[in-house]
């Protein structure tokens, strides 16, 4: 039996599985902000990863408050899981070789395996200012529909 069936869903498998998401922050009048993202969520750490830029909202919200949702919905759209915790910003770095952007290659390694062109990859994070996000998370729920 799948670990979708519905009588035994697991919203940390299908968290685990998808590659599209929607992070929620909080802007400063207390409004959620939402932002579709990219995550990978590790559920032997349980901690979800999302590679942002500097200058986003998202990112501007979460460094004046770290708690942060992402909801994901498997593609036949009959379920989904949010993920919700505090999160950890690093970044960005100034250095290809500095400590942030080894943390975005840890976490495209983790995400996605070897990247075909290191060098490149990590021009482009200092380049793009990418910022690498971390939540650890403290809570998961979510629902099969049907």
């Amino acid at each position: 039996m799948s670990a979708m069936s519905a009588t035994t869903f697991d919203p940390r498998a299908l968290l685990a599985q998808s590659r599209l998401g929607v992070l929620a922050t909080l802007k400063s009048d207390g409004r959620p902000q939402l932002s579709p993202v990219t995550p990978f969520y590790d559920p032997a750490t349980g901690a979800l990863y999302v590679s942002m830029t500097e200058g986003r909202a998202k990112t501007a919200n979460l460094r004046r408050d770290p708690r942060a949702a992402l909801e994901v919905t498997a593609p036949d759209g009959r379920s989904w899981a949010t993920a919700e915790g505090v999160v950890k910003l690093t970044g960005p770095g100034d250095d290809p070789h500095g400590p942030e952007v080894e943390a975005l290659v840890d976490h495209y390694r983790l995400a996605a395996g070897e990247h075909p062109d290191w060098d490149e990859f990590r021009t482009a994070m200092v380049a793009d200012r990418r910022v690498l996000m971390v939540m650890e998370v403290e809570r998961v729920y979510g629902q099969r529909i049907g």
